[in-house]
């Protein structure tokens, strides 16, 4: 299975490190066959918050097919506006199994029209604009995430690893969720 986190120039650092711990832990515990990788539009290093420069992984011509694609929040309002970004996360969604966002990334999602009606969320500070930008969500303002369907969205860092742990359940086992939480010595907040 290939889980692909996509980041961008000013991504929020913990909302693609703390989902890629997950995963990576998963693999290195159980989950042998899970490859996880970092997607950006090049393969050139990616400035995240804070100046933490990234080397992706893959670029949108060279990734392999993506089963589980994360997209993450940060400073996303360029990105909104990308129409080659938001139509590769378009392609991506014919095929994976799971689309999922942290935090800001589902603006992402709901510029490519993929969330339309349905039940969503985001960090605290971002669920005004959410729900102005895009009047056709349904935006849940009192849970860490929110599945409807194949998508997943969460808050903020924090939330989008307990969201990343809840995937992993859902993936494969509660056991080994709680097991990578255990690894991490992480308090996982089971209940969205």
């Amino acid at each position: 299975m290939n889980i692909g986190i996509y980041i961008y120039e000013n991504a929020e650092v913990l909302d693609f490190a703390g989902p890629f711990e997950v995963f990576s832990t998963a693999k290195r515990l159980v989950a042998k066959n899970w490859n996880i990788s970092l997607l950006a539009e090049t393969i050139e290093p990616v400035a995240a918050r804070g100046g933490f420069n990234v080397l992706p992984d893959y670029c949108f011509n060279d990734h392999p097919p993506i089963d589980v694609l994360i997209v993450v929040g940060g400073d996303h309002t360029e990105e909104m506006h990308k129409s080659h970004v938001i139509n590769w996360i378009r392609t991506i969604d014919k095929t994976a199994m799971q689309v999922v966002s942290v935090c800001t990334g589902v603006f992402l999602l709901a510029q490519a029209n993929l969330l339309n009606n349905l039940f969503v969320t985001t960090h605290w500070e971002d669920i005004p604009d959410l729900i102005y930008r895009f009047p056709t969500l349904n935006v849940i303002e009192d849970k860490r995430w929110v599945t409807d369907g194949k998508y997943t969205t969460s808050g903020g860092i924090s939330a989008g690893i307990d969201m990343s742990l809840h995937l992993v359940a859902k993936l494969h086992s509660t056991v080994l969720a709680e097991q990578v939480a255990h690894q991490m010595e992480y308090r996982w907040k089971q209940c969205p």
